[in-house]
């Protein structure tokens, strides 16, 4: 495959990941507006956007390995954005004193580095089989293992906040 064509998956990806994700919050509005068919819509955009995303990402040489090489791959990504660009974020919303904004970068940078916990355990877990159940926070995406917390340790959320991934 030409670099060029590597580099509009890339940026194909990118795109189409970033309109699921935006479709998804703008079905939990419509539903918290009444309007459940408009929300219904959005999520099957949404899930129509991950299709893609997914497809274009399958395309992409080197993207995805085996599941062990996966795991290594989200560990050091997640640490990347935990160590190099969280903080270039989060320094450039305490100049600009956006303190709703630092939060969620502060929230987000601390949750990134649960989940490269997370995976780290994940790669021991793979050799003995161990059966893990995820909460994940819906305020600021913290993962519980097993059972949620009464209050989630990053954002403070009550366990009600809380939703099992199947």
């Amino acid at each position: 495959m030409s670099s060029k064509s590597e580099h509009n998956l890339a940026i194909a990806f990118a795109a189409e990941s970033k309109a699921a994700a935006r479709n998804a919050a703008f079905a939990q509005k419509a539903d918290a507006e009444g309007f459940p068919q408009i929300a219904r819509l959005f999520r099957a955009v949404s899930d129509a956007e991950s299709v893609h995303a997914r497809r274009y990402l399958m395309l992409m040489r080197g993207k995805i390995g085996s599941t062990e090489e996966n795991l290594k791959a989200a560990f050091e990504s997640e640490i990347k954005a935990n160590v190099e660009e969280y903080p270039k974020l989060i320094k450039d919303a305490v100049e600009e004193e956006m303190k709703a904004v630092e939060k969620a970068f502060s929230q987000s940078r601390d949750v990134e580095d649960r989940h490269a916990e997370l995976y780290k355990k994940a790669m021991n877990d793979m050799i003995s089989e161990r059966e893990t159940v995820y909460f994940v926070c819906q305020v600021c995406g913290y993962i519980a293992e097993d059972s949620p917390p009464e209050n989630c340790p990053v954002c403070g959320a009550v366990k009600g906040k809380f939703k099992k991934v199947t």
